[in-house]
């Protein structure tokens, strides 16, 4: 049984998370080839946190391979709630092939795949977010090529989609530039693990406080919220803390020319992105949306194999 809990070490290798890519491509390329692939399996969504892009490409993904999604909404099940995770993922797995969970807390993702006798998704937890990361490599690699020769630059908090780039990328040998405010780094354990991969992927890890220092040369710029889902009381004081790691015209022009811009959405436009960099030229933040919906469709796929 293959659970999808994160693109790291401990559940894959370079080599099986590049077959996974591959897949993506192969999905999206010859969709005709897949439109019966899952057919008579059934998908639960579990969605504790409100969902965009997230819900909607695993629910058509899941569609598209002629399999039945099952949504539920986020007061329906309540892990932990209602009742014991361990007890929803055993009830779940008598009826499902596959449970797809979007939560806050990601010790909830560990204990429903514990139980569950049916693979389990991470679709988000408030450590990391790997499907989403998933899309982005494919993006990545659809307009900048090999990811070992390119800067990749993250600005911005030290969240589940920072934590989850650094994993990926110290997987696979890529070179990364992480730019936080002292104070929002990544988790320490997260950047320990992702340091002892690069040491045997030849991954090439930088930390810096300097927006500006990360952006320059840089082939792609990549920035997310300043405030997540969860911490909305902080706001304010981050909208403060976070002002001079904005992607903007000026942080643009010390990137490549050619460099691209990516967020994983939603934006907070006018907060850590410009309207003139998520309209313009460089950026391929739709491009990147769309992907989503390959990316969920390996790794349904991925799991059912």
């Amino acid at each position: 049984m293959k659970h999808f809990i994160s693109l790291e070490k401990k559940y894959f290798s370079a080599q099986e998370a590049n077959k996974l890519l591959s897949l993506c491509f192969d999905v999206k390329n010859n969709p005709r080839k897949y439109r019966l692939a899952l057919k008579d399996k059934s998908i639960g969504l579990i969605f504790e946190k409100p969902s965009l892009r997230t819900k909607t490409s695993f629910y058509v993904g899941a569609s598209k391979l002629d399999a039945d999604p099952v949504y539920y909404a986020p007061n329906e099940v309540q892990l932990g709630g209602r009742e014991k995770s361990s007890d929803v993922a055993k009830v779940l797995s008598r009826y499902l092939d596959a449970i797809v969970l979007r939560t806050f807390d990601h010790k909830n993702v560990l204990e429903l795949a514990e139980y569950s006798s049916v693979p389990v998704i991470n679709a988000l937890s408030d450590f990391l977010h790997p499907s989403q990361i998933l899309g982005d490599l494919i993006t990545i690699v659809e307009k900048k090529g090999d990811i070992k020769k390119l800067k990749f630059t993250y600005i911005g908090d030290g969240n589940n989609v920072c934590n989850s780039l650094l994993l990926a990328f110290s997987l696979l040998g890529g070179k990364i530039t992480v730019a936080t405010p002292i104070g929002y780094a990544p988790d320490k354990g997260v950047l320990q693990e992702a340091a002892d991969c690069a040491k045997e992927s030849g991954a090439q890890i930088s930390l810096t406080n300097s927006a500006q220092e990360a952006a320059s040369q840089a082939d792609i710029l990549y920035t997310d919220v300043w405030t997540s889902m969860g911490k909305e009381t902080e706001r304010q004081d981050r909208k403060g803390i976070f002002k001079s790691y904005q992607i903007n015209d000026e942080i643009l022009r010390l990137a490549k020319k050619d460099a691209i811009v990516m967020h994983c959405l939603p934006a907070h436009r006018g907060e850590e992105i410009t309207d003139r960099v998520i309209d313009g030229k460089n950026s391929v933040v739709f491009d990147q949306a769309e992907n989503r919906l390959y990316s969920a469709q390996a790794i349904l796929l991925y799991t059912q194999k």
